[in-house]
């Protein structure tokens, strides 16, 4: 056997030993690094899809909160792990496409991080108080533009979606709100409920909860697609077309994990949320099952990182 001969037989073989060893994932625990506290919805779903992966792929998946810093720490940390498929992050996607548009980050996303498939996108419901003389987004959207800045939208907290996504639909709509910044949601709803504020873009889990309220009403949905248990709302697109504003939810790895780990994570991640009681259980809390095909999650960060780019423009935002 000559030299040349011989090196490709190590590189086969080599080849073949990566493959066998990825085809074998999981062999041990695999820990999942969570950008959000505990108890939200992003930790909710990631609790869900690990108690499912434990049983399907029979390894322990455990999932550890790092909140703090958009994400920013947690995201890192799980850029620079060994791309083996024991350390994987879960998160929005605003962590990875919003948050470096607003903060310096040492690392790129976009290069540290590959994304796998999501286990659900939790919407945002446009609310507004009751008193109020519409019926309808297209009806309050003339509202506002009739009464400029006589109007105000509460923002939990800055640089999140409940503030950007309100400036960047302001902003094609042509109209001009106040801003009331609130500590956190329950302050924004309470506000709401009170007529301090007038408008409020906040989690669907929350808000469809209180749609019953005589206080508020609920106009729209900010998700693609009407949501299974509230199907009579539409979607703000229905409105104003090409407004999807929603929170992606799930899984990336670092960069240069094989394929074949990625490819068997993905499937197994889709198994999960396809079957009726994830579907079911996701359903009910506003989220829309994902379970998302590569090209579909590619799709969906094109799309949110041309609004995440928009919005922060509208707001004036200066680069970091």
């Amino acid at each position: 056997m000559n030299r040349r001969t011989a090196m490709a037989a190590l590189t086969a073989m080599a080849i073949v030993s990566t493959q066998a060893y990825a085809t074998d994932w999981p062999t041990k625990q695999v820990t999942i690094i969570v950008t959000t506290a505990a108890g939200g919805n992003t930790d909710l779903m990631a609790r869900m899809a690990a108690e499912q992966l434990t049983g399907r792929l029979g390894k322990p998946f455990v999932v550890e909160n790092r909140p703090g810093a958009g994400g920013a720490p947690a995201s890192g940390a799980v850029a620079s792990a060994a791309p083996d498929g024991y350390t994987v992050l879960f998160t929005p996607n605003s962590a990875i496409l919003l948050a470096p548009l607003v903060q310096k980050f040492s690392f790129d996303p976009d290069k540290g991080l590959t994304p796998v498939t999501n286990v659900g996108t939790g919407s945002q419901v446009i609310a507004i108080n009751r008193s109020l003389p519409v019926n309808n987004l297209a009806e309050f959207l003339a509202y506002a533009k009739a009464n400029p800045r006589k109007l105000n939208f509460a923002a939990a907290g800055t640089n999140n979606i409940s503030h950007l996504a309100p400036l960047l639909l302001f902003a094609r709509a042509g109209v001009e709100l106040v801003m009331v910044p609130s500590r956190g949601e329950p302050q924004a709803i309470s506000d709401l409920m009170a007529g301090n504020v007038n408008f409020y873009f906040g989690n669907a889990s929350i808000l469809l909860s209180q749609r019953s309220h005589p206080a508020i009403k609920l106009l729209a949905v900010g998700t693609a697609q009407r949501l299974p248990n509230a199907p009579d709302l539409p979607t703000a697109s229905e409105t104003m077309p090409g407004f999807v504003f929603a929170s992606w939810n799930g899984f990336l790895v670092p960069s240069g994990t094989p394929p074949e780990i990625i490819n068997k994570f993905r499937d197994a991640v889709i198994a999960t949320v396809k079957t009726p009681q994830m579907s079911e259980r996701l359903s009910a809390l506003g989220i829309l099952p994902g379970g998302q095909t590569a090209e579909e999650v590619k799709a969906v960060f094109d799309s949110d990182r041309r609004n995440f780019s928009e919005a922060v423009k509208a707001a004036g935002i200066p680069a970091p």
